[in-house]
């Protein structure tokens, strides 16, 4: 029999039961068991908050989802028509209902505007949610400026440490045609092709390339930075536990694009500290012949592009500027 206007009610309390009971077991389960494996896992704060936003938007997304299925599968087993039956849905109620209209309308509202303002805050507290920022970074964890105009002036050595107590690195990431290299200007300005970070540290990465447009990307530290030539792009993010990580080149940047990675890993403070400076002696002899640190280099001024500038002459491409390493002794 066809289903008349005084039915309406009741299928809708029948649904919103299911949907309830569903909804909730259903975000329970997740926020439990799945939501602490979601990646990018927890090893700096800005991957913890980036796992939490993801699950909160999961949470938030499941009863859509479990209504949708719902109501599809009340509608098939409860409404759906018969051969040479009747119309399974009837009159009025089956046209319109201003209720259910007004309150879809609401719900999906409160939704938008939820998400909108939560976006904005987190982009806001978590100081960019580790992408990068540019050179002049609108949100900037407390010290993170003063850390590296001391670690640029020469004035701040080590991990530096802010009267608040918290502790900087800076640490600068050069991309280029196909490899990611780090410099780390509080230690000696020193080059290396391994990422290492120390725990529970400010971590405030200076971006940048030496040819065309890539993209450093260390999944699971959440940070995600575009490396342009000619422009220093900031990101921070704040470790926190130890572990692995891998690096990614994200921006088609020529033939060799795809084999553009490498790891890294974040160690205890003292074991990193131990690196740095067995690092910094190791590497001394090249590092004098690195030119000093900056935000952004040109390649051709600094013997990327294969040539060599002895001290004193002209390069090809200046007439006013003179470029090169000092020449090794004969």
């Amino acid at each position: 029999m066809a289903n008349n206007s005084q039915d309406t009610p009741r299928d809708l309390r029948k649904m919103t039961g299911i949907w309830v009971v569903l909804s909730v077991a259903a975000d329970l389960l997740f926020w439990f068991l799945v939501g602490p494996h979601v990646p990018p896992g927890r090893m700096t704060e800005t991957a913890k908050n980036n796992q939490l936003d993801f699950n909160i938007l999961l949470v938030i997304a499941l009863p859509v989802i479990i209504g949708v299925w719902v109501y599809m599968g009340y509608a098939i087993t409860h409404w759906s028509a018969k051969r040479n039956g009747p119309e399974p849905v009837g009159g009025a109620s089956a046209r319109s209902n201003k209720k259910a209209q007004v309150w879809w309308i609401a719900v999906t509202s409160f939704v938008v505007l939820f998400l909108a303002g939560f976006g904005t805050v987190a982009l806001i507290v978590d100081h960019g949610s580790g992408g990068g920022e540019g050179p002049n970074p609108v949100w900037m964890p407390a010290g993170a400026a003063r850390a590296e105009t001391a670690a640029i002036n020469g004035t701040g050595t080590g991990i530096l440490t802010e009267p608040g107590g918290e502790h900087v690195l800076p640490v600068q990431v050069i991309g280029q045609q196909w490899k990611f290299t780090y410099r780390y200007p509080t230690f000696g300005g020193f080059e290396s092709s391994q990422l290492m970070l120390p725990a529970n540290t400010t971590i405030a990465f200076n971006v940048t390339s030496l040819d065309v447009i890539h993209s450093f990307w260390a999944y699971q530290l959440s940070v995600k930075a575009d490396a342009n030539p000619g422009v220093n792009n900031v990101a921070f993010t704040e470790t926190k536990n130890v572990g692995n990580f891998t690096v990614r080149c994200s921006e088609l940047c020529g033939l060799w694009h795809g084999a553009m990675f490498n790891y890294g890993s974040v160690v205890s403070p003292s074991d990193f500290v131990t690196w740095a400076t067995t690092t910094e002696a190791a590497n001394h002899a090249n590092t004098k012949d690195l030119p000093p640190f900056a935000w952004t280099y040109t390649p051709d001024a600094n013997n990327a592009a294969g040539g060599w500038f002895p001290d004193g002459t002209v390069t090809p491409y200046s007439t006013v500027e003179t470029y090169g390493a000092k020449q090794p002794a004969s």
